[in-house]
């Protein structure tokens, strides 16, 4: 039997880390099987969710290198959900409600006050003919409830290990609105079951969901599948990820410039003991995923970690993949090789391309110094030898080395005081510039 996983956001907002973690383990566990990944839609909620989303959330998922095997959208299954619908009531598994919203906060602030846990307490099982009569006159549409079975449900979790959830302290979850719409519960287990997945691999904010899960899964007479709750992503301090910490979306994420492997990387690792590498490529990832390494400890994102893992993909890049992603008009391998191990996201390279095409304003404290050492400029071609030959030239003639010697042509030759080694940034530059640099002149 071929292993099925699924990733199913609601498109009423983009993807962030926290969704792209569950997309990748999802993603992952399925190529280390040889399964495959669906990716569904969830997309029942006509108020909030949009085209725009839904497209969003593809692209994203097409960035990160996560590919789906199937595409499916909610919003085209109703007639499968009113087929289970329909079996559920013949089977007596759920039962019209028809009280109000108000109603039902007065019934849940009665039982508060009397410190009792606010269950609801299943009065429409109770329901004479002549009452639900009465209701209808005036004009009222049930919601349905589904019967819980008052037991204990168990499962053995990919992460938790065994789990075992008292439905006996549930109220009977409602499945259907009273305008007739799923709520999600329903289409979640039907699709489930419709689409044959058999690994469910979501957010520990789910536990209590999946034991009513499980019974309904029995109630339509289907097999259920494995499950693994992931404990949710934790700011660096250890508190709820907030949005200044790098729970945004991938699309912002992205137009920082990072790679999408260093964002894979890292939430391939998030929750286990092992060290997070930084992959160039899913592949590595791959072999190396194994869902029982996740703890149930709670996984720290940093966004710190998650620049130093892009910087580390950069200065191990090739030229072939990073001519691919730079969009700088005669860029050569030359550049790229000088300046990769400077940069922290590829768009840092626009920067050092500005140094090399110019013009840049020198930054000089000592015109009398760089005039001199102008005249100490190798004379021909300039190769990646010829920066040792002019600063040894420059110590002999004037006296000076270390900082004092290096720092004033750093800075003259570049306009900043760090940066690529200065052998291979003096070839770039050229001769014409770099006299211009030195003698103070935009160049």
């Amino acid at each position: 039997m071929t292993a099925k996983f699924r990733f199913a956001p609601s498109p009423t907002g983009f993807l962030h880390v926290g969704n792209a973690r569950l997309a990748l383990i999802n993603w992952l566990y399925a190529k280390k099987t040889g399964g495959q990944f669906v990716l569904r839609l969830d997309d029942t909620d006509e108020e909030r969710s949009t085209e725009e989303y839904a497209t969003g959330i593809q692209d994203d998922l097409t960035w990160l290198g996560l590919g789906w095997d199937d595409l499916k959208k909610q919003s085209s299954r109703k007639e499968e959900y009113d087929r289970a619908i329909d079996a559920l009531k013949s089977s007596g598994r759920v039962y019209a409600c028809y009280e109000t919203a108000e109603e039902l906060e007065y019934k849940r602030k009665r039982q508060i006050a009397r410190k009792m846990p606010p269950v609801y307490d299943r009065s429409a099982l109770k329901l004479t003919e002549d009452e639900i009569e009465k209701f209808e006159a005036e004009g009222r549409k049930p919601h349905w409830r589904f019967l819980l079975d008052q037991e204990k449900v168990t499962w053995q979790d990919d992460v938790r290990g065994e789990v075992s959830v008292d439905c006996a302290s549930m109220s009977d979850p409602v499945l259907i609105r009273s305008d007739g719409r799923p709520l999600y519960h329903l289409p979640s287990v039907v699709d489930d079951i419709d689409f044959g997945i058999t690994h469910v691999i979501r957010g520990e904010d789910h536990v209590s969901n999946t034991a009513l899960h499980i019974q309904i899964f029995k109630a339509l007479g289907a097999d259920v599948p494995a499950f693994a709750h992931l404990p949710l992503l934790m700011g660096p301090d250890g508190g709820p990820l907030s949005k200044r910490e790098g729970s945004q979306s991938l699309r912002e994420l992205r137009g920082t410039g990072l790679e999408p492997m260093s964002i894979n990387s890292l939430l391939a690792r998030l929750g286990t003991s092992d060290n997070v590498d930084a992959q160039g490529d899913l592949s590595a990832i791959v072999e190396g995923f194994d869902i029982n390494r996740f703890s149930r400890a709670a996984a720290k994102f940093d966004p710190a970690e998650l620049k130093n893992i892009n910087a580390r993909i950069l200065h191990e890049m090739s030229w072939e993949q990073a001519s691919k992603r730079l969009n700088l008009e005669g860029a050569t391998e030359a550049f790229w090789l000088a300046v990769r191990g400077n940069l922290e996201t590829i768009k840092d390279a626009e920067g050092w391309w500005d140094v090399v095409c110019g013009p840049i304003t020198p930054v000089v404290e000592d015109p009398e110094f760089l005039v001199k050492a102008a005249a100490l400029l190798p004379e021909g071609p300039l190769d990646a030898g010829s920066w040792k030959i002019w600063t040894t030239a420059v110590k002999d003639a004037l006296g000076v080395k270390g900082k004092a010697l290096f720092m004033p042509l750093r800075q003259a030759l570049t306009g900043r005081s760090h940066g690529p080694e200065m052998n291979n940034m003096l070839v770039l530059i050229g001769r014409e510039k770099a006299l211009a640099r030195l003698a103070g002149k935009q160049a």
